[in-house]
């Protein structure tokens, strides 16, 4: 039985249409590239979570949250504990750059590798795994269109 969790991440992009991801290594999936982001605490709606994820993990605090790109859910195994794990995907524009401060501690607890700014070509082009595995073309649909007209919703997408 694997047990609820909400999370929120953020898609930052830059100004030439590349996203942010970081490099992940879970026991369950492996490894694979997501958005900053994470679970909700308490009483966390899922823009203050996915800011709050956003300051801890890439130390960026001046970016405002755009509207929800898309919602997904997706089993893995957090810390020993299967979890089915429902997402909120919010939009962000911001400057390419690299992380802010000391950040070491959330990449440690959350097993992050690294982070890198994906161009499009990139994110079409890669074998490696993408949580969700749909973002190119969420993106490149937020590309041609300026901003989605509505969130998508994935529904439960498997590892």
């Amino acid at each position: 039985m694997r047990i609820p969790r909400q999370a929120a991440r953020v898609a930052v992009l830059d100004p030439a249409g590349a996203v942010f991801l970081f490099r992940y290594d879970n026991e369950e999936v492996g490894v694979h590239w997501a958005m900053p982001g994470g679970g909700m605490d308490e009483g966390e709606t899922p823009e203050q979570a996915a800011a709050r994820e956003l300051r801890e993990e890439t130390g960026w605090t001046d970016l405002a949250l755009g509207p929800v790109l898309c919602r997904w859910e997706h089993d893995f195994t957090r810390a020993g504990v299967p979890v089915r794990q429902y997402e909120h995907i919010f939009l962000a524009y911001g400057p390419r750059r690299g992380l802010s401060g000391d950040v070491s501690a959330a990449h440690a607890a959350d097993r992050i590798q690294r982070g890198r700014w994906w161009p499009p070509a990139d994110l079409a082009a890669t074998r490696d795994a993408l949580w969700p595995p749909q973002l190119p073309a969420l993106l490149a649909a937020v590309r041609a269109t300026g901003a989605p007209v509505a969130p998508v919703d994935l529904g439960f997408v498997p590892s």
